[in-house]
């Protein structure tokens, strides 16, 4: 997950995810840098995959209190994560990520056609 300050200062970090078919959502502490730049941008760009085959998504950010998700929702990403943030003493909130625009990368002959979502519309 990348995020920016408000002046521009990069960050990079992975985060755990559970993809429900329409978004991603992931947890990080309210405090770190990452929660910060979520909660201030309401954007974000992920890198998921490896090298040989990546996926990039630029995506809108919805900032939702650990106590706000509905149970079966938290249950689900602990489940699918082996993570549990509302278990945890240091404050965490849920980032809800819509994407806006999705990338595929693999090889320079998928290049022309590696844009299957834009403005939050699918292409593909």
């Amino acid at each position: 997950m990348a995020t920016a300050s408000a002046d521009g200062a990069p960050y990079l970090v992975p985060l755990s995810f559970d993809w429900d078919g329409e978004a991603l959502l992931m947890a990080t502490p309210t405090d770190s840098p990452t929660g910060r730049n979520l909660a201030a941008s309401r954007a974000v760009r992920l890198g998921l995959g490896d090298t040989r085959d990546v996926s990039m998504i630029d995506g809108e950010v919805d900032v939702i209190e650990i106590d706000a998700l509905p149970r079966d929702r938290g249950d689900r990403f602990a489940a699918r994560t082996g993570f549990d943030p509302r278990s945890l003493a240091t404050p965490y909130r849920w980032f809800r990520v819509s994407p806006r625009r999705i990338q595929a990368w693999r090889e320079v002959n998928e290049l022309p056609d590696r844009e299957l979502m834009r403005e939050g519309s699918w292409l593909a």
